[in-house]
């Protein structure tokens, strides 16, 4: 005996609609940015990334609407553009604020403060993660890393760099976003709302008096690696063991340069394990089959 889909509870309800189109007007104007986008590319489905934030420029997140016209100018199937569109996390597929504030919350940003930061902003707009104050100024989100860590903890907004956050200075860098007051990044190109970042993003230039010319800059902790690649390397340093003696010995010291078949690093040396050592605590391995 078999039992209809009511009997069981579950309703199936109707197909979803197509989703509509876009205003005449509306469409003309984004149908002329596209042709631009795609002419770059050799391959027109090559473009579908730029155009995902051109049409998130237009309605701050990605819609149905916004999802068929991609599809309709790269000849995809929505499918297809839904697959990147949901893939992405800078697409947003739902009505978000016009700053989005990214709280990193990845390893050394949380142990640093990140992770407080995160919760007292929580507690201080009243939303949640992904969520948008009533005003629709502000969305708050936890982030992954944003190869800042010499910076940590760090906060951004619309993609720009706040550095070296505490509870305090996020507290007030939202205030400020609500309350319409100029706010600077750390470092890079003035602050943008969310639509104008996402067509920057789609491939148009950013006219704003000076925002080209003004660009970030790695910290010194980042830079270490680069300048002894290029030969910038300070004076030799001696450190001598916590337990006594001074930490720098005069530069004209000489210092040991250990050969290639000796380890830099107490960290790097062989230790004994249970493996190469009868006595150790964990006992000697057997050999396999035995």
């Amino acid at each position: 005996m078999t039992t209809s889909s009511s009997e069981r509870g579950v309703s199936l309800g109707m197909p979803e609609l197509p989703a509509p189109d876009y205003p005449d007007d509306v469409r003309a104007r984004l149908e002329r940015d596209a042709r631009e986008i795609i002419a770059r590319y050799p391959d027109s489905r090559s473009a579908l990334l730029p155009l995902l934030h051109l049409v998130q420029s237009e309605e701050g997140h990605v819609t149905r609407t916004g999802m068929r016209f991609c599809a309709d100018m790269l000849d995809l199937t929505t499918a297809e553009v839904t697959a990147v569109a949901t893939f992405y996390t800078m697409y947003r597929r739902r009505p978000s604020g016009d700053y989005q504030v990214g709280v990193c919350t990845n390893t050394l940003c949380a142990v640093m403060g990140g992770d407080a930061i995160f919760e007292a902003l929580q507690e201080h707009l009243g939303v949640g993660n992904g969520e948008t104050t009533d005003d629709g100024k502000v969305t708050l989100e936890h982030i992954e890393c944003n190869a800042a860590c010499d910076f940590a903890p760090v906060v951004m907004v619309n993609w720009e760099f706040f550095d070296n956050q505490t509870v305090d200075s996020a507290k007030r860098l939202v205030d400020d976003l609500r309350a319409g007051a100029q706010v600077a990044p750390t470092r890079g190109a003035p602050l943008c709302t969310f639509k104008e970042t996402a067509r920057i993003l789609a491939g148009f230039p950013d006219e704003r008096a000076g925002a080209v010319e003004a660009a970030g800059s790695a910290g010194p902790a980042s830079l270490v690696g680069l300048r002894l690649a290029r030969g910038e390397t300070a004076p030799a340093r001696v450190v001598h063991p916590r337990e006594g003696g001074p930490h720098d010995e005069p530069q004209d010291r000489a210092v040991h340069e250990p050969s290639p078949a000796e380890h830099l690093s107490s960290h790097d040396a062989p230790q004994d394990t249970s493996a190469s050592d009868p006595a150790h605590p964990a006992g000697p391995v057997a050999e396999e089959g035995e």
